[in-house]
């Protein structure tokens, strides 16, 4: 496996069945331990890798294939950059609404999802990612502790 189908499919994560997509979420819920500026820096770090990854094996592709998993990771780091601490519910949580907003697709990650290339495959699961995190920290300002 080349260097970028390792970072595209997260070390193989997205070649798991069913719902790959799930999976590559489910595979970074550890890093919550990373804090919020940890969780931040490394979907930052995600989002680069699985850019260069998007270029590097779907030049050929104007779709999203499921095994793409790299753009899951980034978005779910996103999401999880929002706790205050890494506590089950508030986990929980944030997958939950993560892969609710990348399963419906809700405006704008629809609007993202639709443009296509490296651009399009990364920033849906990014915005999805933020839609979570403001959700959540909605939720901690309306219900202190709410989270855990």
């Amino acid at each position: 496996m080349t260097p970028a189908m390792l970072v595209a499919t997260l070390g193989g994560a997205g070649l798991m069945k069913p719902a790959p997509g799930t999976w590559g979420s489910a595979v970074v819920l550890p890093l919550a331990l990373a804090g919020p500026v940890g969780c931040l820096a490394l979907a930052a770090l995600f989002t680069a890798a699985g850019a260069w990854a998007a270029r590097e094996v779907l030049r050929d592709r104007a779709e999203d294939p499921g095994w793409f998993v790299a753009d899951e990771a980034a978005g779910m780091l996103l999401a999880l950059a929002a706790l205050p601490a890494a506590t089950l519910p508030g986990v929980l949580a944030a997958f939950a609404l993560f892969r609710l907003f990348d399963i419906v697709k809700p405006w704008p990650v629809s609007w993202a999802d639709a443009r296509g290339g490296a651009l399009g495959v990364m920033l849906d699961d990014l915005l999805a990612g933020a839609m979570a995190a403001a959700v959540l920290l909605g939720a901690a300002w309306l219900w202190p502790g709410a989270l855990g």
